[in-house]
C-alpha cells in the first residue's frame, strides 16, 4: 500500500489521521529531496576525478537500487511499474562500465545535473516554502481560535460580531492555505517519478559515446530506453489528465465544503472543546477533542489532539449517548456551549463548546439535543441528473453524431480531442434532445454544424446521462482487472462485465465502440490512437459515484478499460463470455494458458499493445519455455541477432546517430503504436541478456543489433539494414486472401524477408513470387 491520498475535503476536518497522511507525504518528499541531492553530489564527482571514476559509479549505482517511488492509491499502473523498476536497471548497466576510466562528457551537466538542480530548487523547495507558511497559518489561526473562543459572552455584542467576523476571516485563509498546499503535496508526488527518472536517461544516453565497450552495450540498452520513454510519456499524459481533474474537485470543494463531505461510518464528526473539571482551587481547564459519532448506535468517540504540541493523539474515551441539552450563555461565561450525558460515564454531564453557532446547531441536531435547529447539513450529496436520458432519442442522437463523424471528418486530426465552441455545443445538444428538432436535423450535409461541434455535442450527452453508461454499480468492479493481471487475463475479466451491462448500456457501448475502433484504424492521418481515445473516452464512459481525490487517482486505469474495449471490440461484443469465469474478479489474476491462434483479420486489431502491460508475466513466460504469444514474433531476438554483422571496433569512439537514439514524441508514439509486438519481445530479450551476464565478465552479451526500430525522427518507419534479405520458414500454414498475400504451407522458405509498412506483416519471396507474410506466421533462420 502507497502513501494515501489527501482528500481537500478533509482540509476542513483537519483531523489526526488527515495531519498523519501529511507528514508521511512530507517525509516521502524529504526522502527524494536526500535521494537527488546525493545523486547530483555522485554526478558531480563523475566529472571532477577520472581516478575516482569507478567508486563514484558504483556509488551512484547504490544510490539507484535502492531508492524507491512510493505512489498514491493501491495500485500502480505497468507504466510506472517500469518507471519504478527502471532505477535498478540503470543501476545494473553501471555495474558493467566499472572499469571504464574514461572521462564522462561535459554535457552531464546539461542533462543530468541542471534539471535535478531545477526540480529540487522549483519544486521541492517550494514545497518547503508551503510547509512553514502552512505550518505558520496552523499556529496563528488555532491560537486565534482559542483566543476567540475565550472571549466573555458579556462583552458588547458589536465587539462580539466583530470578533466572530475576524476569526471566520482567519479560518477561511487557513483553509485555503490548507487546500493548496495539500494539492502542491500531491501534485510533486506525482510529478517527482519522471522529473527525476528523465534527466537519470538523458545522462545514459550520453555515457555511451564515449565508450568502446559502452557502444555495444548502448545498442542493447536501446530497447529498454525505447520502451521507458513510451512509459514516461504514458505516465507523463495520465498526470496531465489527472492533474485537471484534481484541480476541478478541488475548486468545487472550495466553493462548497459541506456537498462534498465524503461517506464514512460516522455520522457527524469535528473538533470540539471539552470541559475538563479539576480541584476547586485549580478550577476548570478546556481541551480541545476530535469527536465522532454514530447516530445507530448512539457511541460517542473523542479523542484529545492538540495541532501546536507536535500532533500527538491521546488516549480516547467512547461511551453511549443518552441526552444532549444546549447552554445558555447565562449559564456559562462561554458561547456555542452544550451538555451531552453518557450512560456508562461517570462524570456527567459532558459541557462542550462548538467552534460556532452554526457548528453548535450541526452537533444539536445530530444529536437529537432539545432546541436543536433541524437543519441537515449532512445529508447525501444527490447529483443533479441533466436531460440526457438512455432512450430512443438517446440512440438516435449516438448514431446521428457516428454518422456524420465517419463520413465527414473520420481524418481530421486531433478528432473527439479538439473541442468545439461550448455554446454551440449546448445549441446543438438542445436541438438533438428535443424530440420535436431531432429528427429536423441533417449533421451530415449541414454545413452549420462542424465537425468539432458534433463530437462535442456526442461527449457531452453521454457525460449528462444520469448514470455513466458503464454504470456506478460496476465501475470498481472494472477498474480492478486494469489493475492487475495479464493483458489476456485483462480482456477476459473486461468482457465478462461488460456483458453484466444493462441490455440498453451494452448497445450503446457496443455502437460507441465500433465507432472509436474505425477512428483508431485511420490513425496515421487523425492522430487518434487507441491510447487517445483512451484518454479522450475513459472519464466520459466510466466515472466514480463519489467524486474524491483517491477516485481520480483511478482515472488512468479507466483509459486503460476503454483501450482494452477499442482493441477487443469483436470479441468482448459479438461472443459470450466464459461462463466459468470466477466473480468476484480478484486483483491478483495467475497467468493464463495461451489461447488458441486466432485470424489473421482479427489479429489485426491489436495494432498496439494495452497502455499497461504486465512485462513480469512476459518473462515467465520466457523462462517457463511456453509457445510464443499471438501478437509476439516466434524467432526470438537472440536468433535475429546471431546473422547479423557486428561493426568493427574502431580505434576511437564513434559518433552516435542522434536521429537514431533520440525520437521526437510524435513519431514515438506512432510508432509505438504499430510495434507492439516488437516492444514486448525485445523487452523480454534484453532483459534475458542481462540475467546472463555476469557484473563483472569482460565479454559482453552482443545486442540483439537486428531490432527493427525506427532510423529517423521523421516517422519514416523502414526497417534497420539489418533485417534486410532475410530467410524465414512458415510455422503455420496460411490462406491469402487478397491478392498482395502469399498463400504457403507449413515449413515453407521464405528469401528476402524484410518488415512491411503494414504493421504486423512481413515481405517476403517464395517460389519467385513477392508478397505480405503474417509476420507471427513465421521463424527467421
Amino acid at each position: 500500500m502507497g502513501l494515501q491520498p489527501l482528500e481537500f475535503s478533509d482540509c476542513y476536518l483537519d483531523s489526526p489521521w488527515f495531519r498523519e497522511r501529511i507528514r508521511a507525504h512530507e517525509a516521502e518528499l524529504e526522502k527524494t529531496n536526500k535521494f537527488i541531492k546525493e545523486l547530483l553530489k555522485d554526478g558531480k564527482n563523475l566529472i571532477a576525478a577520472t581516478k575516482n571514476l569507478s567508486a563514484a559509479q558504483r556509488k551512484f549505482a547504490h544510490s539507484l537500487r535502492d531508492f524507491k517511488f512510493e505512489f498514491i492509491g493501491d495500485a500502480e499502473t505497468d507504466d510506472e511499474r517500469c518507471i519504478d523498476a527502471s532505477l535498478r536497471e540503470f543501476s545494473n548497466f553501471l555495474k558493467n562500465l566499472e572499469e571504464q576510466r574514461e572521462i564522462l562528457a561535459l554535457s552531464v551537466t546539461e542533462t543530468l545535473i541542471k534539471p535535478l538542480e531545477k526540480f529540487r530548487k522549483e519544486q521541492l523547495g517550494a514545497v518547503k516554502e508551503e510547509k512553514k507558511k502552512f505550518d505558520k497559518e496552523t499556529e496563528k489561526n488555532y491560537s486565534f481560535l482559542e483566543k476567540h473562543l475565550n472571549l466573555s459572552a458579556r462583552k458588547k455584542e458589536p465587539q462580539l460580531l466583530e470578533a466572530d467576523y475576524q476569526v471566520e476571516q482567519n479560518r477561511k485563509h487557513f483553509y485555503e492555505l490548507s487546500l493548496e498546499y495539500v494539492c502542491k503535496l500531491q501534485e510533486i508526488q506525482e510529478r517527482k517519478k519522471f522529473e527525476c527518472v528523465e534527466p537519470v536517461l538523458s545522462f545514459f544516453q550520453g555515457i555511451f559515446t564515449f565508450y568502446h565497450q559502452g557502444y555495444e552495450l548502448a545498442k542493447d540498452f536501446n530497447h529498454y530506453k525505447m520502451a521507458l520513454q513510451i512509459n514516461i510519456q504514458n505516465t507523463r499524459n495520465r498526470f496531465e489528465g489527472t492533474r485537471s481533474e484534481v484541480e476541478e474537485l478541488m475548486n468545487k470543494i472550495r466553493r462548497n465544503p459541506q456537498e462534498h463531505k465524503r461517506a464514512n461510518q460516522f455520522t457527524i464528526e469535528g473538533y470540539l472543546y471539552v470541559q475538563e473539571k479539576r480541584p476547586a482551587p485549580f478550577g476548570s481547564s478546556w481541551v480541545k477533542h476530535y469527536c465522532m459519532y454514530r447516530k445507530e448506535t448512539k457511541k460517542f468517540t473523542m479523542i484529545p489532539f492538540e495541532h501546536r504540541s507536535g500532533g500527538k493523539i491521546g488516549d480516547g474515551d467512547v461511551f453511549l449517548l443518552t441526552c444532549c441539552t444546549k447552554r445558555n450563555v447565562d449559564t456559562i461565561d462561554r458561547r456555542f456551549c452544550f451538555d451531552i450525558e453518557a450512560a456508562d460515564r461517570s462524570v456527567t454531564p459532558v459541557t462542550m463548546q462548538a467552534f460556532s453557532e452554526e457548528d453548535r446547531k450541526l452537533w444539536m441536531e445530530v444529536l437529537d439535543g432539545k432546541e436543536a435547529l433541524f437543519i441537515n447539513l449532512y445529508r447525501a450529496n444527490t447529483r443533479r441528473e441533466g436531460s440526457a436520458q438512455l432512450d430512443n432519442i438517446g440512440f438516435t442522437i449516438l448514431r446521428k453524431c457516428i454518422s456524420a463523424v465517419e463520413t465527414r471528418g473520420i481524418n481530421d486530426q486531433g478528432l473527439y480531442r479538439v473541442v468545439g465552441v461550448s455554446s454551440k455545443v449546448q445549441r446543438l445538444l438542445s436541438l438533438l434532445i428535443d424530440a420535436k428538432t431531432c429528427s429536423e436535423i441533417d449533421l451530415e450535409n449541414s454545413v452549420d454544424w462542424e465537425v468539432k461541434t458534433i463530437t462535442s455535442a456526442m461527449k457531452q450527452y453521454l457525460r449528462s446521462l444520469p448514470e455513466p453508461l458503464m454504470t456506478y454499480e460496476l465501475h470498481r468492479e472494472f477498474i480492478i482487472p486494469a489493475k492487475s493481471g495479464s493483458p489476456e487475463s485483462r480482456v477476459n475479466a473486461i468482457h465478462f462485465l461488460v456483458h453484466k451491462l444493462p441490455e440498453k448500456n451494452k448497445e450503446m457501448l457496443d455502437i460507441l465502440v465500433k465507432h472509436l475502433a474505425n477512428v483508431a484504424d485511420h490513425a496515421k492521418k487523425n492522430l487518434m490512437t487507441v491510447a487517445n481515445l483512451g484518454v479522450v473516452f475513459g472519464p466520459t464512459l466510466m466515472r466514480p459515484q463519489e467524486e474524491t481525490v483517491a477516485a481520480i487517482m483511478d482515472l488512468k486505469f479507466q483509459n486503460i478499460v476503454v483501450e482494452i474495449l477499442i482493441e477487443n471490440h469483436e470479441k468482448i461484443f459479438k461472443t459470450l463470455p466464459d461462463s466459468t469465469f470466477p466473480e468476484p474478479i480478484s486483483m491478483s489474476v495467475s497467468p493464463p494458458n495461451v489461447p488458441p491462434r486466432q485470424s489473421r483479420r482479427q489479429g489485426q486489431r491489436s495494432k498496439r499493445p494495452l497502455a499497461v502491460y504486465n512485462l513480469c508475466l512476459e518473462l515467465d513466460d520466457v523462462d517457463n519455455h511456453s509457445p510464443p504469444r499471438e501478437d509476439t514474433p516466434t524467432g526470438s531476438m537472440d536468433s535475429l541477432s546471431s546473422h547479423s554483422p557486428t561493426p568493427a571496433v574502431s580505434s576511437s569512439p564513434p559518433e552516435p546517430d542522434k536521429n537514431h537514439l533520440i525520437l521526437e514524441s510524435g513519431d514515438l508514439a506512432d510508432w509505438a503504436a504499430n510495434h507492439p509486438s516488437q516492444i514486448r519481445s525485445s523487452m523480454v530479450s534484453w532483459l534475458n541478456t542481462q540475467s546472463t551476464t555476469t557484473p563483472t565478465s569482460t565479454t559482453k552479451t552482443p545486442a540483439p543489433s537486428s531490432f527493427p526500430f525506427p532510423t529517423s525522427a521523421t516517422g519514416n518507419d523502414r526497417p534497420a539494414e539489418s533485417v534486410l534479405n532475410r530467410r524465414a520458414r512458415a510455422v503455420y500454414p496460411c490462406e491469402a486472401e487478397h491478392s498482395s498475400e502469399l498463400s504457403f504451407q507449413i515449413g515453407a522458405v521464405f528469401e528476402d524477408v524484410q518488415l512491411s509498412r503494414e504493421p504486423g506483416w512481413l515481405e517476403g519471396t517464395l517460389n519467385g513470387r513477392r508478397g505480405l507474410i503474417p509476420q507471427n506466421y513465421v521463424q527467421f533462420l
